[in-house]
């Protein structure tokens, strides 16, 4: 990401204060924004008939992007969970990608059309394929934790859910393994406030997520989940921290989910207006953007160039995407089975 720059009305302090560089604060604001046209997209073909399901994460794309800029990238494993477009955007994976796996044709990275929508998956990014069953990803991020301590290898594993996740045994039972062998992996929920339909206060009997740590004796923050700035902040020093030995850590980001649970859900049913209304006042993407505008890290004119181009680049996919070919018959198994020789 590159763009004209013009004269800057703050001090190079300023940039300092953020402990980010100006290219990453571009780069926090250009796969927000991808993440977020893009489901934008997404959404409009489903409405089309052209796309059969969608599961989007719009609302959570700061605290997607802020904790995926706070890995090494190629290094450190990602499991991530459904809602995660933001997520791959940042470790590598481009607009037409993403809306291949949208449209399950052969050439999805993720699982060449066989996986369903936002299940994502890619070996050389070092993203583990999920299941549909939620929060097995946590186990799966614990084993990769506990390989890599046996093998001495100084990776870290990010693993995240939903907050309707932690309710689920596998939650717990990573949190517990991973504690007492003092594993490299962080638990990041991104807690939106809806468990399909559920509220926090019918999920959980804590006000918290990241109360749970106490039972298993490991660290945890809670961070603003539509401030992408304070989640890199408080997931990068928990990231080092595991790598150096100090093992796992559970961050609770707290977000909303700005949309309905699916393209099949009615939120209406069960979310009261007025309360998402006051939440879309916090929109991360207009958030950062008004944050980085104000202290003059970015003038109007960058910040609109990055739109045009992601307004391009999310045209430009869709259209390539939809010209792609299916899945042919005869290949349903590959990548399934073994092939013995």
């Amino acid at each position: 990401m590159t763009a004209t720059r013009t004269r800057r009305t703050r001090s190079r302090e300023t940039i300092e204060d953020y402990l980010l560089s100006e290219q990453q604060l571009e780069d926090m604001y250009y796969h927000m924004l991808l993440a977020r046209r893009l489901n934008e997209r997404m959404l409009a073909l489903n409405r089309q008939g052209r796309a059969p399901f969608v599961i989007a994460g719009a609302g959570q794309e700061a605290a997607q992007v802020g904790a995926a800029m706070a890995l090494k990238k190629g290094e450190d494993y990602v499991a991530p969970y459904y809602r995660d477009l933001g997520v791959n955007l940042v470790l590598g994976m481009t607009a037409r990608e993403a809306m291949l796996n949208l449209l399950g044709k052969r050439d999805d990275p993720n699982s060449h059309g066989k996986q369903m929508p936002s299940h994502w998956g890619n070996v050389s990014r070092r993203i583990v394929t999920q299941s549909s069953v939620v929060t097995t990803q946590f186990l799966h991020a614990t084993g990769i934790g506990l390989a890599a301590k046996l093998r001495k290898d100084p990776i870290v594993v990010l693993t995240s859910c939903g907050e309707g996740s932690t309710s689920k045994g596998d939650f717990h039972e990573a949190l517990n393994f991973s504690a007492i062998h003092k594993l490299p992996v962080i638990f990041f929920v991104e807690n939106n406030g809806y468990a399909i339909t559920e509220s926090n206060e019918k999920e959980m009997p804590v006000p918290n997520v990241a109360d749970r740590a106490r039972g298993y004796g490991i660290q945890s923050a809670m961070v603003d989940g539509m401030d992408c700035i304070a989640v890199y902040q408080t997931v990068r020093p928990a990231v080092d921290q595991a790598r150096r030995g100090g093992g796992p850590f559970l961050i609770e980001a707290k977000c909303y989910r700005l949309w309905p649970h699916s393209s099949d859900d009615d939120d209406s049913r069960y979310r009261p207006k007025k309360e998402l209304e006051e939440w879309i006042k916090k929109d991360p993407l207009t958030l950062f953007r008004s944050r980085v505008e104000d202290d003059g890290i970015f003038p109007r004119e960058d910040l609109d160039e990055i739109e045009k181009r992601v307004e391009e680049e999310v045209r430009d996919a869709a259209q390539w995407a939809m010209m792609q070919p299916d899945p042919l018959p005869e290949d349903a198994l590959t990548y399934v089975y073994r092939e013995l020789s």
